[in-house]
């Protein structure tokens, strides 16, 4: 349940929908509360500012019909533009980058200003009453009209705010599309979670296990969006038996993949327990998933290198923050559990461990056969190999490295001719030649 809940929560951050509703509700109640206060005639100390002259029932109209047709106007050109700006980038950098775009907190912001202010100022304008209309608040003689004056003067504050909301938004817009920025974003986002899912030192090697036991299968179609690892913990604990899970988030399953395997058999009612930690969902995310942000990083790199595109220098910009990525994984610990081990020294809960070389293929290995055809790429790549090594102590690991800047080369000598290819082999010599002893 806890798990469902939270991918509904990643649902919602994807959404233009929560904001803007959340906003209107905020400023319905607010509208409600400022012309009750003017009502009561708790606001007179307004009629008291020199410099803030009291409005009459017809300015007040006007203002606020102004405002509240404004805004409503550009909400539905900000949308407009955003949704514009989203298609470009998932066009041009990949459709799995919408849900980046998507989640961006200037986007749903901005759309949730200009809705809120469009609301509340509609709803002030109900409570004006011109000097010929006799409502239940007046009586019929003498009757001045109303105007809610703290109501108009917070209406008028919305009303600047979203001005300075639309100057941001149409400088955040292009400049949240800039290919620079979304690498920005999404390398720094990975290594982010590199760090929070690895937070130990490197070992040498990942003591992985080869899965065996009795299977629990899905029950399920659908990508693996969310795990709730501490309630996975404790089904695992109560269960009495060792849990090692068969997959990952972001992995597809369907009612014939196994999802974990139980050491020793335990009730069924454990199999649904488990099953009750996994949210499934349509499409990967990058909630939990930093194989999937290392992949965005990848599709940008091939599409820049695709002959249809042939841009090497954001592919070059792609490559560097792999190589961020890939150094910073290749100084931690990729053994990983959940929660600490019982006073028996048994993990209960196994996820699946990933070696280094895992990941150096599924980042660099991936790229590797269009990088090949890029002199100025395949140097990057080679640098960035190099600066990798340079951060790596472990011999296994460096040989790693090594072998993919090997394999860099084959691919170049397939694809490269004349002064292309002697530019890579010369970088290729020299990076032989910084890394070849390696660590001790």
């Amino acid at each position: 349940m806890i798990a469902r809940l939270r991918k509904l929560w990643s649902d919602i951050n994807a959404s233009y929908w929560f904001f803007p509703g959340l906003f209107a509700f905020a400023t319905l109640l607010l509208a409600i509360l400022t012309v009750e206060l003017d009502r009561r005639g708790l606001t007179g100390w307004i009629d008291q500012l020199n410099w803030l002259p009291p409005a009459r029932p017809e300015g007040a109209s006007n203002m606020l019909t102004v405002i509240a047709g404004s805004m409503i106007g550009v909400a539905s050109t900000v949308f407009s533009i955003t949704i514009a700006a989203v298609a470009y980038a998932s066009g041009n950098y990949g459709p799995r980058l919408l849900t980046n775009f998507m989640e961006d907190r200037g986007n749903q912001l901005s759309l949730a200003t200009f809705i809120g202010t469009f609301v509340f100022a509609i709803t002030v304008l109900l409570s004006v009453r011109m000097p010929d209309e006799a409502g239940m608040l007046a009586p019929q003689d003498g009757y001045k009209g109303f105007v809610p004056q703290l109501s108009l003067l917070v209406a008028y504050l919305f009303m600047a705010i979203s001005v300075m909301v639309l100057v941001y938004f149409l400088n955040h817009v292009p400049s949240s599309i800039r290919i620079n920025a979304v690498l920005e974003g999404i390398g720094r986002r990975l290594l982010s979670a590199i760090r929070k899912n690895f937070d130990e030192p490197m070992k040498a090697r990942v003591e992985g296990k080869v899965r065996e036991g009795t299977p629990i299968f899905a029950n399920g179609t659908g990508y693996i969006q969310v795990i709730n690892w501490k309630e996975l913990l404790e089904v695992a604990r109560d269960s009495g038996a060792e849990l090692q899970l068969a997959v990952r988030t972001g992995d597809f399953v369907h009612p014939s993949v196994a999802i974990g395997y139980w050491s020793e058999r335990p009730d069924e009612k454990w199999d649904d327990e488990v099953r009750d930690c996994f949210a499934l969902g349509e499409a990967r995310t990058p909630t939990q998933d930093l194989h999937f942000m290392m992949d965005e990083l990848v599709e940008i790199g091939l599409r820049a290198l695709s002959p249809g595109i042939n841009d090497p220098f954001t592919a070059i910009s792609s490559l560097h923050w792999i190589g961020a990525a890939t150094a910073e994984l290749g100084k931690r610990d990729l053994n990983w559990s959940v929660g600490k081990p019982d006073e028996d020294g048994r993990h209960p809960l196994l996820p699946i461990a990933d070696d280094f070389s895992h990941y150096v293929r599924r980042g660099f290995g991936t790229i590797r056969s269009a990088v090949a055809t890029s002199p100025p790429a395949a140097t990057v790549m080679l640098d960035s190999l190099e600066s990798t090594a340079a951060t790596i102590t472990d011999p296994v690991r460096h040989k790693v490295v090594r072998d993919e800047a090997h394999q860099l080369m084959r691919q170049a000598k397939t694809c490269l001719v004349g002064p292309d290819l002697e530019q890579v082999e010369a970088h290729y010599a020299l990076f032989c030649k910084r890394v070849a002893d390696g660590p001790e």
